[in-house]
């Protein structure tokens, strides 16, 4: 009597290249790799991931080919800012040709960092929040210091912890993305917002309730406190900008009675 067949479907093995161009993806994805990161050498990496070097290579060059990696002639394989280029690089001119929109930008950040904080306050681990507290400490000294140069980095810096800290792939790759775009507008509002005298103690006690309700995890205060950072930022510069154009426009009268 002939033995039946089995209803079995074939077993479909992955192309070995397929799974470390997985592998590298995820890793850019999750930030292990960043945008400018270098990868080891070609025998390093695959004796690292325990596969030829032919497969590795093979994923390499598709992930070129995705533009996400670059292999630059004797100088090594980076990983690129594809993910974040399309974001940044029109907004980038266009901020700086059109400042009105700087408060769309915050509205936007508003949204953003409010979610990112409740995100990071269920679930950060505790690497993250020593990542976290080791950053607060440093704008403390930064803040004391009035380094405007080294606490527009370490803000940025510490946005950029919070949305890792979110677990949330998107959240990271568009914070980054958004934060790279706006360094120059971060350094600019924090010098305008330090000729304010008492300013800059709150944006420091902003900060740490921040820090505080992610360290203590509890998502609602977290939300708050970075959606009240950035509505002061917006208040207090938008308080600014009137005086400016009140001074300038008193400058004009003057001047206006001058010739007159």
């Amino acid at each position: 009597m002939p033995t039946p067949r089995m209803p079995v479907q074939r077993v479909n093995v992955p192309k070995l290249s397929d799974a470390i161009m997985h592998q590298l993806e995820s890793m850019i994805l999750e930030g292990s790799l960043k945008p400018g990161d270098r990868l080891p050498p070609e025998r390093q990496l695959a004796e690292q991931l325990g596969v030829s070097r032919p497969s590795l290579r093979e994923a390499i060059q598709r992930l070129a080919a995705r533009g996400m990696l670059v292999s630059r002639q004797g100088g090594g394989t980076y990983v690129t800012d594809q993910l974040a280029a399309a974001f940044s690089d029109p907004w980038q001119q266009l901020l700086v040709e059109h400042p009105n929109l700087h408060r769309d930008v915050l509205e936007f950040r508003r949204t953003l960092e409010g979610a990112m904080a409740e995100c990071a306050a269920r679930r950060a681990t505790e690497p993250d929040r020593e990542r976290l507290a080791a950053l607060m400490d440093e704008l403390e000294v930064a803040y004391a210091g009035h380094d405007l140069l080294t606490l527009s980095r370490m803000d940025v810096a510490f946005h950029q912890a919070i949305a890792d800290a979110a677990h949330n792939v998107l959240f990271a790759h568009l914070s980054s993305s958004l934060l790279s775009m706006l360094k120059t507008h971060v350094r600019d509002n924090i010098a305008n917002l330090f000729d304010v005298a008492p300013v800059s103690g709150q944006l420091l006690a902003q900060h740490r309730a921040i820090w505080q309700a992610i360290h203590e995890r509890n998502p609602q205060a977290a939300r708050a406190a970075a959606e009240a950072h950035i509505d002061f930022v917006d208040q207090t510069l938008n308080v600014i900008r009137v005086e400016h154009e009140r001074e300038e426009r008193a400058m004009r009268r003057a001047q206006a009675v001058e010739k007159g």
